[in-house]
């Protein structure tokens, strides 16, 4: 964390939530939404998420865990809810869940989650920028924040910026 930033904030702060309306050109040819339609619908309401935490313009730089559990269909209405896991130095990662129903429907139920992680950049500079703390309410939050450091160090990890050895929050909650 930078010992500058001393702003924290909600999680509640933050959270995002959008629908969308799965139209025929968002369909494959069996009628289901395609993937990289949902992606990008899920892109779009975490970046707003992250943008409303940072207070900054952001940029995706990872997406992990993105499940696709069953087909959305055509005429289905997708809701995406985003919402602040945890922020590091210059990130934040940004948990998402989908729900869909039929449009003449009342009940809806959960189809896809993922973890998104974004870069704040500073305006004029365009470099990444220190980002406000987030300060975890409910246990589900807390659970998720805590979580983070291991998924965070899983991406560096993988992404070849830290070496596995270097990884102790992974290995602490591994050896559970």
């Amino acid at each position: 964390m930078d010992p500058l930033n001393t702003k924290t904030k909600k999680v509640s702060e933050s959270f995002t939530e959008m629908n969308e309306l799965v139209l025929p050109n968002d369909t494959n040819v069996l009628g289901n939404l395609m993937g990289g339609n949902l992606m990008r619908w899920m892109d779009i309401a975490s970046a707003i998420c992250a943008a409303k935490h940072c207070e900054a313009h952001v940029v995706t730089v990872s997406v992990d865990h993105l499940t696709f559990q069953e087909p959305i269909k055509l005429g289905d209405v997708v809701n995406i809810k985003a919402s602040v896991t945890r922020s590091f130095n210059s990130s934040v990662e940004i948990f998402l869940e989908v729900f869909t129903r039929g449009v003449l429907q009342n009940i809806s139920h959960k189809s896809n989650q993922a973890y998104f992680t974004f870069v704040a950049l500073d305006e004029r500079t365009s470099k990444p920028k220190p980002v406000p703390h987030v300060s975890p309410e409910t246990e589900e939050e807390i659970k998720r924040f805590n979580e983070a450091v291991v998924r965070r160090e899983f991406r560096l990890v993988v992404s070849g910026r830290i070496k596995p050895s270097e990884a102790t929050h992974s290995k602490d909650f591994l050896n559970r």
